[in-house]
């Protein structure tokens, strides 16, 4: 390893050194946004992909302390640092976190591909990480750049050589621990998904005509096959293909699958989206709601008719207040039904969480948004499931699900879901 790549790790550990030892504001910052971070997986299977160096290596980009991310502080505080050294430091807010496969052992480093957006990195380690890997293992790791064609890390954690299922199963629990960060080296892609996440919640209002619509799980089931047929004919529509015939008709007059018929004329980035389907355990449900946001995305909720009846009604009948901390505790009650919630019933929605939290000076317009982080609820959407994913994340999917399927059942202890899904 040449002197430039030494001189950069060991930078990189002064500036978490830095941190660590920090007091006052910062201290008080990595604190709070440590505890956040980690509560918000502590009880889910995705919490191993979360240790605290992660933390500390997410803590540096992303957190502010008077308007200065911790390597702006870092800068300020350390005079005696090389011109050279400051121009490092300021590109490793292009740091990020990825699962990545080894695809090379290099003499003096490692070649890697980042699952989610299949682009290849050059990451210097040290002989001792080198001697432990080989090709197609799993790491999870931070990547810092050192030039545009060189990158080092810190901690590593190897997670082996995973079959389809598990690495899909892994490709769900990054995303529930570093939403913020899906196709951070590859905007492309993540703009494409976020137009997809729009698209999805404008055809939703178009066919149902709301966004927000309650009906029997069975009748749900129906509804979305329907749907489903609207969005692939408007794809084939797009594509120019001829939509009298049947998608195994034009799959085999083009040579195709039926999924990519299914898909085409979607866009010149490789993105798939993802089938339109009612979770299982709610295909029984007596009234499912449905609610869509162009943000936000699509969340089906089993509680959502009864959560508002309490508040229409305006007072807790017996099993009311266990009902609303059990949606305060469920994740898929996100920030934005609370907020919804809030905008429609105002008055009875403060009255009943002073009552159900024994907090009668709570105020909803001030003390809404504590609560919800509180429950661990993030206050601004990750990218939802309903979002398109690049064709090879889909094909994963797809093969992971196929292999799970033709398993006997008794072996099976999980199934894969589709898309992001742990």
């Amino acid at each position: 390893m040449d002197d430039f790549l030494e001189r950069a790790i060991a930078l990189k550990q002064n500036l978490i050194d830095f941190v660590l030892d920090a007091e006052g504001e910062l201290a008080t910052s990595l604190e709070s946004y440590s505890a956040t971070q980690l509560a918000q997986v502590a009880s889910s299977p995705a919490h191993n992909l979360m240790p605290y160096e992660m933390v500390i290596e997410s803590f540096l980009t992303e957190r502010r302390v008077q308007d200065k991310t911790p390597i702006d502080l870092f800068l300020e505080h350390e005079s005696q640092l090389t011109e050279g050294d400051r121009q490092l430091l300021k590109q490793w807010h292009r740091s990020f976190p990825g699962l990545f496969v080894v695809t090379q052992v290099l003499p003096n480093g490692l070649e890697l591909m980042n699952w989610l957006t299949a682009k290849h990195y050059l990451v210097q380690v040290t002989e001792a990480q080198i001697t432990r890997l080989t090709a197609g293992e799993i790491l999870l790791t931070y990547l810092t750049p050192v030039t545009e064609q060189q990158w080092i890390c810190s901690k590593m954690i190897g997670l082996g050589k995973l079959g389809k299922p598990k690495l899909a199963v892994a490709i769900g629990n990054f995303k529930q621990c570093y939403g913020n960060y899906l196709y951070s080296d590859a905007p492309e892609l993540l703009t494409e998904a976020w137009r997809s996440v729009e698209q999805y919640h404008q055809d939703f209002i178009n066919f149902f005509g709301t966004d927000e619509l309650t009906l029997p799980g069975y009748q749900w089931a129906k509804q979305l096959t329907a749907f489903q047929e609207v969005l692939t004919q408007r794809r084939l529509e797009a594509a120019g293909i001829d939509s009298s015939k049947s998608l195994s008709q034009l799959a085999e007059e083009a040579g195709l699958s039926p999924e990519e018929i299914a898909n085409a004329g979607q866009t010149p980035i490789k993105m798939v989206n993802p089938p339109v389907e009612l979770p299982n355990p709610l295909k029984k449900a007596e009234q499912v709601t449905a609610l869509t946001h162009p943000r936000w995305g699509q969340t089906f909720l089993s509680t959502y008719w009864s959560l508002k009846s309490i508040l229409d009604a305006q007072q807790l009948e017996p099993g009311a207040e266990t009902q609303i901390l059990q949606c305060l505790q469920d994740p898929q009650v996100n920030a934005y039904i609370w907020h919804r919630l809030a905008q429609q019933y105002p008055v009875a929605l403060e009255q009943i969480l002073q009552s159900v939290l024994a907090r009668p000076a709570f105020n909803l317009e001030t003390d809404l948004d504590p609560l919800l982080q509180e429950f661990n609820k993030p206050l601004e959407p990750v990218l939802p499931e309903i979002a398109s994913v690049p064709l090879h994340l889909h094909e994963l999917f797809q093969e992971a699900l196929l292999e799970v399927s033709d398993k006997p059942k008794s072996k099976v202890k999980r199934k894969p879901a589709m898309g992001f899904q742990p």
